[in-house]
């Protein structure tokens, strides 16, 4: 039966989900990440293009748009595209496709979004096109999945994956070859071992048994052989490594195959014709491990190094400073070593415009910013040729990168065989995730025009009344654990658009005297901070009080349950101060208005945990110091 109403859209489910998405934490600290495709002759494909022009919309979403090869013979012939209806297949409009294909290069060169992916060169490598059409991709991009399917995914660190022959460092393809069965049947045995949340998922995981095998610590291993990341030898190599790979992981599948049996769809697969049995459908993808590779100490996937050099935040704010191994090494044994060196090489964040560093080196130790984005494109088709789903991986661009070198990529990504590509341009998000962490205040649209949302403040002495604004639906903030003379007293600190809303507390079980007593002051805390009071009026009023039980901690000593309170505000707001200057100001796409331009040590903002540098990875981004990470 139908009501004969006329449906919302994509994009007004899409808020749904994200809202959605805001409450539901992923292990109560990281929130969960969306992908949102939508194929490029859907009639609300101009809307669903331009959703994140807002940067406050959408946050829990990547999105890209699905590029049909018909569009992009359009776009090179400069012809019109049709519009379809995908419920009734009639065409409803017709675009230029340049003129749309120009709208996704500027709001990719705005914001780093939309992402494009090729959904028919991913839908001609299916090997179950019988069971279904693939439509999208994990949040990262690399994994083509049917409705219903997961990933499964695992990485070779290829920085082990070496040894020495007569001094010098040579690729260990025995070893690799060993780390590549062992990762098959690894990834298969976890297809049998994982418990599912819907029975749907497991009836098409293991109907399929997709596993992606890729790898980590490519940029390192190249500096290990001494090959540049921007040479032909490093696209010589990434073809040879990715093929070897997915050749022996082919084998260990068919090997599996003869004792587990193939995977269930296997008869209706187009492997059949070309294998006698195989254990599973997929076996290779190149995923970012973005957070892996910090715990394995490797740069990420194959993207070049992050930095050559960096400080770790610890405990009580102390500072571990690190150097990249083999850097240090070649450092010392050339004589050019020295802690200052090192320092301003961690203030740069790379090294190329250091006059004290041989030009042969620098060639060698490149970072994400030294690499040209072409570089960056033909890196990502070397390995995907030997890859069965894709590969993720950012194009980064200098923050004066122009539309049209955005262009030139998407149609270079195209043109090489890719899937799908990210850009990301230096400095372009004007709210980046890492502002909705510990404190950053945000900045207002109209900032730019010199308009203000804040209310004037009351004069003293007048009859004047100030409201507390409302309290939003969704805020973000940090709990801190703080220890008391009472126990153990957790501090909840949120903030919206205008700066720090509200805090709550919780100590003990709900109707003590110490609780009742700290939400208490909770209350009137956020009363005061949504009613405009500064921050550092309150933590003043409240540090210093005094109790019966006070409680000496690292760093000093607590007097009471409002002292702790006063500390953990204050300490908050002195994490807002430090990060509040890390984010670039840049004005509108449209070029109106004079730009500011920012040095490279500017353009990566600091981590709202630990205040490290972080790096932007597939419309994520990771901290390597803390582990800090986060998809918008």
């Amino acid at each position: 039966m139908s009501t004969k109403g006329i449906s919302s859209g994509p994009l007004s489910f899409m808020e749904v989900f994200n809202s959605a998405t805001e409450t539901i934490k992923q292990g109560g600290t990281r929130r969960g990440a969306n992908m949102g495709i939508l194929k490029i002759d859907h009639p609300d494909i101009l809307e669903f293009i331009t959703a994140k022009k807002d940067q406050k919309r959408l946050t829990n979403f990547n999105i890209s748009v699905a590029l049909t090869d018909k569009f992009m013979k359009a776009v090179k012939e400069k012809t019109k595209y049709d519009l379809v209806n995908p419920r009734s297949g009639d065409v409803t409009e017709q675009l230029d496709a340049n003129n749309v294909f120009d709208l996704i290069v500027n709001m990719a060169w705005r914001n780093g979004e939309p992402g494009i992916v090729f959904i028919d060169r991913i839908n001609r490598d299916n090997a179950t096109p019988d069971i279904g059409q693939i439509e999208s991709t994990n949040p990262c991009g690399e994994q083509p999945l049917l409705p219903f399917e997961s990933c499964n995914l695992g990485s070779i660190n290829l920085s082990h994956m070496l040894k020495k022959e007569e001094g010098r460092w040579t690729i260990d393809w025995d070893k690799l070859r060993e780390s590549t069965v062992w990762g098959v049947r690894f990834l298969d045995n976890v297809i049998d071992m994982n418990r599912y949340p819907l029975p749907q998922i497991e009836e098409m995981t293991k109907g399929n048994r997709k596993i992606g095998l890729g790898i980590m610590g490519f940029a390192d291993m190249l500096i290990l052989l001494g090959v540049p990341y921007d040479s032909d030898d490093a696209l010589e190599i990434s073809r040879n490594l990715m093929k070897f790979i997915h050749t022996n992981a082919r084998k260990a599948s068919q090997h599996l195959a003869e004792t587990r049996g193939s995977f269930p769809n296997f008869s209706r697969s187009t492997l059949r014709g070309k294998y006698p049995l195989m254990r599973n459908a997929t076996v290779t993808t190149i995923a970012p491990t973005g957070t892996i590779s910090i715990i394995a100490g490797s740069s990420s996937g194959i993207e070049p190094l992050f930095a050559i050099a960096y400080t770790r935040n610890v405990m009580d704010k102390d500072e571990l400073f690190e150097v990249n191994p083999a850097f240090e090494a070649v450092a010392k044994e050339r004589d050019f070593y020295s802690e200052e060196l090192m320092k301003e090489i961690a203030a740069q964040g790379s090294i190329a415009e250091l006059p004290q560093i041989p030009e042969d080196v620098k060639r060698l130790f490149v970072t994400s910013h030294d690499v040209t984005p072409e570089t960056h494109v033909r890196v990502q088709a070397a390995f995907q040729e030997y890859t069965d789903n894709a590969v993720s991986k950012t194009v980064n661009f200098p923050q004066d990168a122009t539309q049209e070198d955005v262009r030139k990529v998407y149609l270079m990504a195209y043109d090489l065989g890719l899937k799908g590509v990210t850009v990301y341009r230096y400095g372009s998000r004007d709210e980046q995730v890492l502002n909705l962490g510990k404190g950053v205040k945000r900045r207002k649209e109209n900032d730019a025009s010199g308009e203000s949302n804040t209310e004037p403040p009351v004069a003293p002495g007048s009859n004047a009344q100030r409201s507390p604004r409302p309290r939003p639906s969704v805020t973000r903030g940090t709990t801190q654990k703080m220890e008391t003379g009472c126990g153990k007293l957790y501090v909840t600190i949120n903030e919206d658009e205008h700066g720090l809303c509200e805090v709550f507390t919780q100590m003990g079980k709900s109707g003590g005297c110490t609780a009742s007593q700290s939400e208490a002051i909770g209350r009137l805390i956020s009363l005061a901070l949504r009613s405009g009071i500064e921050p550092k009026t309150v933590v003043k009023q409240l540090r210093g009080i005094r109790c019966p039980s006070p409680l000496w901690q690292p760093g000093g000593m607590i007097l009471s349950c409002s002292d702790a309170i006063a500390k953990a505000l204050e300490r908050y707001v002195e994490s807002m101060e430090s990060t509040r200057q890390a984010l670039p100001s840049l004005q509108s796409a449209g070029g109106d208005k004079k730009q500011n331009h920012v040095d490279k040590g500017d353009v990566c903002p600091e981590c709202p945990e630990c205040g490290a540098m972080v790096d932007y990875v597939e419309g994520c981004v990771v901290c390597r110091s803390c582990g800090f990470s986060r998809c918008w």
